[in-house]
């Protein structure tokens, strides 16, 4: 992989790169699609990183299909697959870590504590080996996608961090490869994290902008859903990922909730200026 990245980059191509765990949606194939219209090669990565996964998360079970993965991936035009096993990425003796400090412990942070240190230790090790110019990330991720771009601006990596929106099912559901968990009741349950950030971007957009107003509007939607249980419901500013008591500028409207034994995350960002405000799900 490296080889090929050097030989890319002496021929002064734009390499691009999809990093993912597999388990494939379409929120994973709209990103190779944005990389396709800018880059080439693109390149996809699948590896299941057990160093984001806590104890007791799902490491184990986490959806595995490599091979109508890789089938996926070749349909899309990616040129090359990067799919290393874990003794590669991490040998006998491993040491070292990468940690954003100030963003990384709350939120999905403090939910998961050790979780981003293990994401952004591999995404520069990927980073490093793959050596992209442009490297596609999805909105779902608000956080992750924040804190990869403050290790990128920090240690003065190539990589050009590039944002594509969240891809979701008709009926609002954020796609995610942990979907494939949700069965029954509990997949119509799941449509509580957009119906919440539903109703605030309806109020929000009705002139409501104290936080506290808007936070108590999302839990009311939770409370109507028993077999959903909110972990964390928050507005916070979009650099600093620090709580708001009034929505301005740029910020992100967050929730987390396990449905059933399923843990979700999706948000919305909020843009506002003097004159207009607009939410985007």
């Amino acid at each position: 992989m490296k080889q090929i990245a050097r030989d890319s980059r002496a021929k002064e191509h734009v390499l691009g790169f999809v990093p993912t765990m597999g388990a494939l949606h379409e929120g994973h194939f709209s990103l190779v699609r944005a990389a396709k219209q800018e880059c080439s090669p693109v390149v996809a990565s699948i590896f299941v990183n057990p160093h984001q996964f806590g104890a007791g998360e799902d490491l184990q079970k986490y959806p595995r299909r490599f091979e109508r993965d890789a089938e996926e991936l070749e349909k899309l035009g990616v040129n090359y697959l990067f799919a290393p096993e874990a003794s590669e990425m991490y040998p006998s003796g491993f040491r070292t870590h990468v940690s954003v400090e100030g963003l990384s412990d709350r939120l999905e942070g403090r939910s998961r504590p050790g979780h981003f240190r293990g994401v952004t230790t591999v995404v520069l090790k990927l980073f490093e080996i793959v050596q992209p110019q442009r490297a596609y990330f999805g909105r779902k991720d608000a956080q992750q996608l924040r804190i990869i771009r403050q290790m990128v601006a920090d240690l003065n990596l190539d990589a050009q961090i590039v944002a594509c929106p969240i891809v979701r099912e008709a009926d609002g559901l954020a796609m995610s490869s942990r979907n494939a968990y949700l069965q029954g009741n509990d997949r119509t349950a799941a449509t509580v994290l957009y119906r919440a950030l539903s109703a605030a971007k309806k109020e929000i957009e009705a002139g409501e902008l104290e936080s506290a107003r808007l936070i108590e509007s999302m839990r009311r939607v939770f409370n109507a859903v028993p077999s959903a249980t909110l972990d964390y419901v928050e507005i916070v500013d979009v650099e600093t990922l620090e709580p708001v008591l009034r929505v301005r500028k740029s910020c992100l409207a967050l929730v987390a909730a396990f449905v059933g034994k399923t843990r979700l995350i999706d948000n919305a960002q909020i843009e506002t200026t003097e004159e207009t405000v607009s939410v985007t799900l």
